[in-house]
């Protein structure tokens, strides 16, 4: 009893608590030391200047100047598309039978890249090593289009495909010059220049193109014809007779190896302001084209 007695003696004493005398315990606080070196921690002091105001510290990663890093150094451009590796743009079988029932593709017409291009869904990059189109087989099962159509690779799905329909596919190879003249021919007519002869595949793609289980327009006709009839049997449909359709002349239509536009022939002058065509007379010219 003695000790309570002593501690409420002792609470008497003291003065109220209040804000004024209120005090941590002892080292429960360090003393904060000055910093040295640029802006002593962000801060330039106790006043109102420097990074110590409100909505001033950098944001995060960055290294001074006005211009960030990505805009300071340049990309290199060859780091694109696996640096010199062609690519192809992918096309699927779904996406042609929606441009031919809407009227974007003409069924009685050759369909080659000029007419891809001109429906405006496909957007050849030439730039990025973009060397045509890859006939994908999705939307196989709904392909109901009877076309002749020509592609820069496709898959022995996607040939099954149109060719139960009655159709003719073939794969072809176009070099960068051509394509440029291919993507738009209007732009290419108006430079009045000659149309140039199409350039022969690579070596890494001659086998490709002159394979007629992969239709290259570079293989024997006579072995196109068997590869079909073998597809025909492996997938199980009956192919069509194409001496029998209407548009038997449409599908009897193909280019020369070198050959970029169907009824022009390389050499050629296209005048679209006098809709003529200037064809070359001379001997060394019509050598060089031919050969």
């Amino acid at each position: 009893m003695a000790s309570v007695e002593r501690a409420l003696r002792m609470l008497r004493n003291l003065p109220r608590v209040a804000i004024n005398n209120i005090k941590c315990m002892p080292g429960s606080r360090k003393r904060e030391t000055r910093r040295r070196g640029f802006a002593r921690g962000r801060t330039h002091g106790r006043g109102t200047k420097g990074q110590g105001q409100s909505m001033t510290l950098p944001r995060l990663g960055f290294e001074g100047g006005q211009t960030p890093f990505y805009l300071r150094i340049p990309q290199e451009p060859y780091y694109h598309n696996q640096h010199l590796r062609r690519q192809y743009l992918p096309l699927s079988l779904l996406q042609i039978q929606r441009m031919v029932d809407l009227g974007r593709l003409d069924t009685t017409q050759p369909i080659d890249l000029t007419a891809l291009c001109n429906t405006q869904i496909v957007n050849l990059q030439i730039e990025r090593k973009q060397y045509g189109v890859n006939l994908t087989d999705e939307g196989a099962d709904i392909f109901k289009a009877k076309i002749n159509l020509e592609v820069q690779w496709t898959s022995e799905q996607a040939i099954a495909a149109v060719e139960k329909n009655g159709g003719v596919i073939t794969t072809r190879f176009y070099d960068p010059v051509s394509l440029y003249a291919l993507r738009n021919p209007k732009h290419f007519f108006q430079k009045g220049v000659p149309i140039p002869r199409c350039k022969l595949p690579p070596q890494d793609a001659i086998e490709y193109y002159s394979d007629a289980k992969s239709r290259g327009y570079l293989a024997d006709p006579a072995k196109i014809r068997e590869a079909r009839f073998e597809l025909a049997q492996k997938y199980g449909y009956d192919l069509p007779d194409l001496a029998e359709d209407e548009l038997y002349e449409m599908f009897l239509q193909y280019k020369d190896p070198r050959q970029i536009f169907y009824g022009l022939e390389p050499g050629w002058v296209v005048n679209l302001k006098d809709q003529v065509v200037l064809k070359p007379k001379s001997q060394e010219l019509l050598e060089y084209y031919r050969s």
